[in-house]
């Protein structure tokens, strides 16, 4: 079974079908594919620390080989009740997929301990991921892909955290902080928490966008939105001096390759709904454009087709794979990402 819409992972998470025995959560959002799968560990034991309960491994435990996974998969609770094994694999490459295939298939059968959760951390999986396909094929099994949160599900995390610390923030404020805050759960979380301390936990104080831009100032990432924007728009030089402020306050590069990415993704998003028919106010404010930003938003969409925008879209992981593992100065790879960008915008018309 796979589950990737956000309303049916969230029933899911809440109450998890106990018929299920093996769950794989990947995506490219690490921090939210942790988030959920301790959410969903939770519904197991309250204790996710228990040692006679919960097994802990990682990738170097399946590498290794020796047997641990099938052993803590085999194991009967001592305790009483369901037993949980947690398996985080952290880097790119998931070693062993063949053999953790199998034993997701085995352990979906009932093959094991039939009363042992097996829960599986991973990242993006494509969809000829053996793993993925194993996951998703067996009637004991769910993979839970998790995609970059819609503006929507962001603006509705925003309100909850805002209304459970008694603090709130005025409908352009909203807007305005949805637009900034980054798609990565664990940065926005780290910023709403910020925000909260900013206007003052329990303090019933509700702030308007201009205490809320006082707030916000001139931060690395917003200067990364700011360079994507003034790139896909043509204006070389002020893309220059925002990646300039960034840097400046030590910010890493690939955080500038991933703005340039988010921007492209939107982009693409807003072009899609307007062929689909939805106006294109409606689909900006759909994607999460901050309305001072929707004129020039929609005067790229316009000129960006779907061919150069599949082709930035190449050149961006391309960067962003650069940035990771060549050993090469990854700010000029960002610069030159961005410049690249400017200059086809440039010769586009922009």
């Amino acid at each position: 079974m796979q589950l990737s819409k956000a309303p049916e992972i969230e029933r899911f998470l809440k109450s998890p079908d106990p018929s299920i025995r093996v769950a794989l959560i990947h995506g490219r959002d690490r921090s939210g594919v942790g988030e959920r799968a301790e959410r969903l560990c939770r519904t197991v034991t309250p204790d996710l620390n228990d040692p006679f309960n919960v097994s802990l491994l990682t990738d170097s435990d399946v590498e290794v080989d020796d047997g641990r996974l099938e052993d803590a998969l085999s194991a009967l609770s001592m305790m009483g009740g369901r037993r949980l094994v947690r398996l985080r694999l952290g880097g790119e490459r998931v070693p062993q997929e063949k053999a953790l295939a199998a034993l997701v298939k085995a352990h979906a059968d009932g093959q094991f301990n039939p009363d042992a959760v097996w829960v599986i951390e991973a990242g993006n999986l494509g969809r000829d991921s053996a793993l993925r396909r194993a996951a998703e094929a067996q009637a004991g099994a769910v993979g839970i892909v998790c995609y970059e949160d819609e503006t929507g599900d962001v603006a509705r995390m925003t309100r909850e955290a805002l209304q459970a610390d008694n603090v709130g923030l005025t409908r352009e404020a909203l807007e305005h902080f949805v637009s900034r805050l980054p798609r990565e759960r664990g940065l926005m979380r780290q910023e709403l928490e910020r925000l909260i301390l900013y206007i003052g936990p329990g303090s019933g104080r509700q702030i308007d966008e201009t205490e809320l831009e006082a707030h916000l100032g001139v931060e690395p990432q917003a200067s990364f939105q700011d360079a994507a924007q003034q790139a896909f728009g043509g204006k070389a030089g002020a893309c220059q001096a925002a990646l300039g402020r960034a840097f400046a306050e030590g910010e890493a590069a690939v955080a500038a390759v991933r703005a340039a990415g988010q921007h492209l993704g939107r982009l693409r998003r807003i072009s899609a709904a307007i062929a689909d028919g939805q106006g294109a106010r409606e689909a900006a404010r759909a994607a999460g454009v901050f309305w001072k930003q929707e004129a020039e938003i929609l005067r790229q969409v316009k000129v960006w087709s779907s061919r150069d925008l599949k082709e930035v879209t190449e050149a961006v992981t391309l960067a962003e794979i650069r940035t990771k593992t060549t050993g090469l100065p990854d700010r000029l790879i960002a610069e030159r990402l961005f410049l690249e960008v400017a200059g086809r915008a440039r010769r586009l018309g922009l």
